[in-house]
């Protein structure tokens, strides 16, 4: 006989199957903790900038755009960013909160 015939092996144990999770388990946790978190907390940190915002702050939006905001609305703001030159941004686009007199110093 050319072949011999294939026999199945015993079932390993529960002990060795916890043991072959262990690697996925603790990677899953360093992401966790490296990536997932601080994404979180940056997000948290923006969202909370945004919710502050008041008018006569000088911000940046997305693209680079300096301004100061003029107009306050629900998911809009107008920004001024020249004498009499005034536009409109999503709240969501507006990235960086200045200090007070940057504009002036540019």
């Amino acid at each position: 006989m050319l072949i011999t015939p294939a026999y199945a092996q015993g079932a390993g144990g529960a002990e060795q199957g916890l043991l072959g999770f262990l690697p996925i388990i603790l990677m899953f946790g360093l992401l966790y903790f490296l990536m997932i978190r601080p994404q979180m907390k940056r997000a948290k940190e923006q969202r909370q900038m945004i919710e502050s915002l008041q008018k006569g702050d000088e911000v940046v939006a997305a693209g680079g755009l300096i301004g100061k905001i003029s107009k306050l609305g629900e998911s809009y703001v107008t920004l001024e960013i020249a004498p009499n030159t005034e536009v409109n941004v999503q709240k969501a686009s507006v990235q960086t909160l200045l200090p007070k007199g940057t504009i002036k110093s540019i």
